[in-house]
């Protein structure tokens, strides 16, 4: 079993991704801004914030994974990439990054060009664009850290919750989409392919996408 900590763990990736580590029997720690008053049996809830990272690290002693499921918006907007690159330097060099960001950096068909480069809608371009330079300051980093970065389906959200499965394609660094050119994945499944990865690694610094 992992020592997961999930920052943005009351949000909604982050609430899935909890709810499924802790299922599994996983020790799993959420850390948010403000206390949540819907608590998932056995999660330790933390209040902490991705901008401070120094702090946050050392709540944080201990773990083996720390994923981010924070966003880059409202408050956030511009915050998440150089947070997140504070965490990679400041945690220990054992601990795995995880990131969940957003489908505008997948790619439309192999070898691109990425979502975010074609009809993309404007209000969340500057959101999908801080992303991508997450996932590149990731891809540039020279210190050896094992991370993984995940790209949900572009139909992913708070309003298209849907149920889980428990099934799921990895679609690499390629948008999934199904046979009707939709691209969905419920929150809990990807909760389940964030949870999956954790426990049997497949994407050793890399990115992937997920979708049906």
């Amino acid at each position: 079993m992992a020592r997961i900590a999930v920052i943005g763990g009351t949000g909604y990736a982050g609430r899935n991704i909890v709810t499924e580590a802790a299922s599994r029997g996983h020790t799993v720690v959420s850390v948010s801004r403000k206390a949540s008053s819907e608590r998932v049996p056995g999660v330790t809830y933390l209040e902490g914030t991705l901008l401070d990272a120094t702090s946050l690290v050392k709540e944080l002693e201990g773990v083996d994974v720390v994923v981010s499921a924070v966003a880059p918006r409202d408050t956030m907007a511009g915050q998440v990439r150089p947070s997140i690159e504070a965490l990679n330097t400041l945690l220990p060099a054992d601990v795995r990054i995880g990131v969940i960001g957003g489908a505008g950096g997948s790619l439309v068909a192999p070898g691109g060009p990425r979502l975010v480069d074609t009809d993309f809608p404007e209000d969340y371009r500057a959101e999908s664009l801080e992303m991508i330079g997450v996932l590149e300051d990731l891809q540039a980093d020279q210190s050896g850290r094992d991370w993984f970065f995940v790209h949900p389906a572009g139909g992913f959200g708070a309003w298209n919750p849907g149920e889980r499965t428990g099934a799921y394609r990895d679609g690499g660094d390629v948008l999934v989409t199904d046979a009707a050119g939709e691209s969905f994945i419920s929150g809990p499944d990807l909760g389940v392919s964030v949870v999956d990865e954790i426990e049997s690694p497949k994407h050793v610094r890399e990115r992937f996408s997920v979708g049906y």
